[in-house]
């Protein structure tokens, strides 16, 4: 590389880095406790605990576990209803006042075998709300999650300039060299590069997922345009049914449709997963890789019948297969050790890039003032030529 090339990219490395920094370390440390979010809620007495019960124990009906969750709260009305991947002894049964609100959302936990309510999970209060509201969206909706999306870019950005520049700089060195004998600010910087290029598949694949997961909202808007409005078309202009049918038999209608697969979760009319006249039921595979990926099954919410089913399309499906590799969530706990430490690591490489810029600039006001004699004590002045010669 020409130094010309060299100064170039030093120049997009160091802006593209010292905009989106701050954030992204906001991001690094509130990322590390959701890698763990199970095991810290399980700490925190949040994580609902369903009563040991002989295996064969029958599940009840969807309508009754629909029963006990608003006789909670008689005023809310069902949104969605979901089962964690791996547990199906519990129902989380989420009520709002209207299918589209974002506010005062309340959640009930019901046994799927005795129906009796386990817990009312908090959704908008907690440590873990507050790391997740910060790492989404910084509690501004969705311009704030775009906006770490644009940060994402820059990071990316910083992340292929620094590659670019790492041969340049370390080719005297040998690689993941550490001077430990010199000075500070260059353990810093051998330490920056050498965290830096060991980590920089792992940073690429989360900043990349990161800023697919970022899209989230506008690509199942897409969606909805694209394929649910197809689906849906002979209702159009149909109103919405006054009262809805069974649960249970519009969840028996698409399981027949894909025995093989299993619920993740249930989407009431009216809201973004569905539309004002089916339940959205969405299905998923066993394996490690259909479990992530979903098949939705709109079902008439008055008559219990198929409407459609269609595989989802593939900017969904990459925003789902992105998903477990942003937050490393698909290895068990060896996997989010690893993820963890890696995470660290990018804390490191975040903060030392950081410190470098700003002692760089220290530098430069001390050598800026070393340069006038009135800023120099009356000895050192007296020799302006040895400065000149050791220091410039």
């Amino acid at each position: 590389m020409t130094p010309t090339a060299i100064r170039r990219w030093s120049l997009i490395h160091k802006w593209s880095s010292l905009v989106c920094t701050v954030f992204m370390l906001l991001l690094c440390l509130t990322g590390l406790p959701l890698i763990f979010h199970h095991e810290i809620g399980h700490l925190l007495g949040t994580e609902v605990e369903a009563p040991q019960l002989p295996i064969a124990t029958p599940r009840i009906s969807l309508d009754r576990v629909m029963e006990t969750a608003i006789a909670r709260y008689p005023g809310k009305q069902g949104m969605f209803v979901s089962q964690e991947p791996d547990d199906d002894r519990v129902w989380y049964v989420t009520l709002a006042d209207t299918p589209t609100s974002d506010k005062d959302l309340k959640q009930v936990a019901v046994d799927a075998r005795t129906g009796q309510p386990l817990a009312e999970p908090k959704l908008d209060e907690g440590f873990m709300h507050i790391m997740h509201s910060l790492h989404v969206d910084l509690f501004a909706g969705l311009p704030g999650t775009l906006f770490l999306g644009f940060m994402g870019v820059l990071l990316m950005v910083a992340i292929v300039s620094g590659a670019v520049l790492y041969a340049p700089f370390m080719r005297k060195l040998a690689f993941g060299t550490v001077r430990r004998d010199h000075t500070p600010r260059t353990r810093w910087l051998d330490m920056h590069n050498m965290l830096g290029i060991v980590t920089l598949a792992w940073a690429s694949v989360v900043t990349l997922t990161g800023i697919i997961n970022t899209l989230a909202d506008p690509l199942i808007d897409l969606w909805r345009s694209d394929q649910v409005s197809e689906m849906t078309a002979r209702y159009k202009g149909l109103p919405p049914p006054a009262r809805m049918g069974s649960l249970q038999a519009a969840v028996d209608a698409a399981m027949a449709l894909e025995p093989e697969m299993k619920i993740r979760f249930i989407a009431f009319p009216g809201t973004t997963f569905s539309s004002p006249h089916h339940y959205g039921v969405f299905l998923r595979g066993e394996s490690p890789l259909t479990a992530r990926l979903f098949k939705p099954v709109l079902v008439d919410a008055r008559t219990a019948q198929v409407t459609d089913s269609r595989a989802l399309p593939w900017y969904v499906t990459a925003l789902l297969l992105s998903q477990p590799l942003h937050f490393g969530d698909y290895g068990g706990t060896p996997m989010q050790i690893l993820w963890a430490l890696l995470d660290i690591a990018t804390i490191i490489v975040l903060g030392s890039g950081l410190y470098l810029w700003l002692r760089r600039g220290v530098r430069t006001m001390e050598n800026s003032r070393l340069a006038k004699p009135g800023g120099m004590p009356r000895d050192v002045a007296a020799q302006p030529p040895l400065l000149s010669g050791k220091n410039q």
